[in-house]
């Protein structure tokens, strides 16, 4: 082979390595580092994505800077080296924001990639060289496994707004690519230099996302089911617009004089929704399992007469707001998505003050300004930022006048945005009959995405392609005391390793548990019910063990 040219006698070495492990049935996890990394990773620089090899309209895309990293962390969260791709791919629309993206590819590769979702209204790049949302901290990072890994902004990139920054939806295609489109667009060019790295197709391909990134893993593993092996999709915000309209109704109602509470009245109420609910799953730990059965009603905290007399009670305004949050919106209109409603959150995640996620630290404000989006609840900042550039494109309006059940001239606009945001068919058939799996999970503490919608598009999955169809497929499960982000219980699973021993291996995810990462409760572990059971304490043994639990449906 002396003779052969180099370029030749790489390949054939390659091929031969690659046959001789095939023959003796060698795990592509051990395979061999890739020959000529560091050049292999530095020619990658300035590369053209052909526009014919994105399944969507663009006007192709560039590889715009490489670098090798080298090996990096401590054990169990090691980093191999990596080339680190960035990337952009170029609209039709020269008016319209380039997709800019990051791939990530060891050269100790598995040979399978993991595409990473966004969050809100995206327009950055999520960290795809971390862990994944909910993930074990004792495994290695899906870069750490040898996945190349990769994610995408969403098109177009956010101002100091950051996930709450809708201002690029002024633009037709910059709308389209965040509600949907972006994703195929990213999905292809990424894959496409992938291939041209490596010298081969990616034998697996998954997606892991949540909220907004749920309500990708849902509508990539619908929409273009060719493309993905599985799924893992955390609170998908799936019905993003229709959320919208809900966040609209909330802020109309915390926006009443009186109405929005302040950090002792919010601690009031989660408390005493603690109190009355703690134990109904068989032990008090600080974890509502049995959310059915809890039943509790702010009214009991209501201050004489309805007055605000002070943090130990709630006003009539405060519990006009919060019996908001627990109800329904309703529509007397057709949206395009087919739903009549959305549903309520649960009232002891709204009245939980970790974090800015939940009813933040000032009332919905009629600002556009940037410390409005910053400290108003975080649904109230979308709702400003949908109406004022998604639906009636006037970065002046008041958000705050338009009512979401009685939207009036904006009724089409707004019928329309359901059409292209909300990921409503549930018909995963292409998914299923090619082996495809789903995992979905959502914790009850969740104060942005509704655990009661993720309920309802389960059932829909239901009753589109049946029970037995959907659990050959497809798990949902639910983590009390779970926040969209920070909660009671702080979860850490290992959602890739069930995904990739039901995809790769056959086999069914087994009972699943959860630890707790939470630095009061941290070790504590739980089993993860798939819905809709919950886990009940068994009446002994150590309550900060999941084998004290059982998943149970009453």
């Amino acid at each position: 082979m002396t003779s052969l040219p180099s370029s030749l006698r790489i390949f054939l070495s390659v091929f031969l390595v690659a046959f001789i492990a095939a023959c003796i049935g060698v795990d592509n996890s051990s395979r061999p580092t890739i020959p000529n990394a560091q050049s292999s990773c530095a020619e990658l620089s300035g590369a053209n994505i052909p526009a014919a090899t994105i399944g969507l309209p663009t006007s192709g895309g560039l590889v715009t800077a490489t670098e090798l990293v080298g090996p990096s962390g401590s054990a169990p969260t090691v980093v191999g080296e990596y080339c680190k791709v960035l990337g952009i791919i170029r609209p039709i629309d020269p008016s319209a924001f380039d997709i800019r993206f990051q791939l990530n590819l060891p050269t100790n590769w598995n040979t399978k990639t993991m595409m990473f979702g966004g969050g809100g209204y995206d327009g950055s790049i999520p960290a795809a060289t971390g862990n994944v949302f909910l993930g074990p901290v004792d495994k290695p990072v899906p870069l750490g496994q040898g996945y190349a890994t990769f994610a995408g902004d969403g098109g177009h990139q956010a101002n100091a707004g950051g996930v709450r920054d809708g201002s690029f939806a002024l633009n037709d295609e910059a709308l389209n690519n965040f509600a949907v489109e972006a994703l195929k667009k990213t999905r292809d060019a990424a894959t496409f230099v992938a291939i041209k790295r490596y010298g081969q197709n990616p034998t697996r391909r998954y997606f892991v996302g949540h909220s907004t990134g749920g309500r990708e893993a849902l509508a990539v593993t619908q929409r273009w089911p060719q493309d993905w092996d599985g799924a893992v999709a955390l609170y998908p915000a799936w019905n993003a617009a229709t959320l919208d309209l809900q966040f609209g109704r909330l802020s109309r109602a915390f926006a009443a004089p009186g109405a929005y509470p302040n950090e002792n009245k919010k601690k009031l109420l989660y408390d005493a929704t603690i109190a009355a609910c703690d134990g109904l799953d068989g032990v008090k730990d600080g974890l509502i399992s049995n959310v059915a059965a809890c039943k509790f009603d702010p009214v009991t905290l209501r201050c004489p007469a309805g007055a605000d007399t002070g943090d130990t009670c709630l006003s009539d305004p405060q519990l006009a707001a919060f019996n908001a949050y627990n109800t329904p919106i309703t529509f007397g209109y057709a949206l395009a998505s087919g739903e009549t409603q959305y549903p309520g959150f649960n009232v002891f995640a709204g009245a939980d003050t970790r974090g800015l996620l939940n009813l933040g630290t000032t009332p919905p404000l009629n600002s556009p300004t940037n410390p409005s989006i910053l400290t108003q609840p975080f649904w109230a900042a979308f709702w400003e930022q949908w109406v004022r550039f998604f639906v009636t494109r006037d970065p002046g309006y008041n958000a705050l006048t338009l009512d979401p059940q009685n939207p009036g001239i904006y009724l089409q606009r707004i019928t329309f945005l359901t059409r292209i945001q909300n990921i409503f068919n549930t018909d995963f058939s292409a998914l299923q009959s090619k082996g495809g799996k789903l995992l979905i999970a959502h914790g009850t503490g969740d104060a942005l995405v509704s655990t009661r919608s993720t309920e309802d598009y389960w059932n829909r999955l239901i009753v589109t392609m049946g029970l037995e169809k959907v659990k050959s497929f497809a798990r949902f499960y639910e983590i009390p005391g779970q926040g969209h982000v920070f909660g009671a219980f702080a979860t850490a699973w290992d959602s890739i390793k069930a995904l990739e021993d039901w995809v790769e291996r056959g086999i069914a995810p087994p009972a699943q548990i959860v630890s707790d990462t939470n630095a009061a409760t941290k070790g504590r572990t739980r089993p993860l019910c798939e819905y809709p059971t919950w886990p009940k304490y068994v009446g002994s043994g150590e309550p900060n063990i999941a084998a004290s639990f059982a998943c149970v449906s009453q």
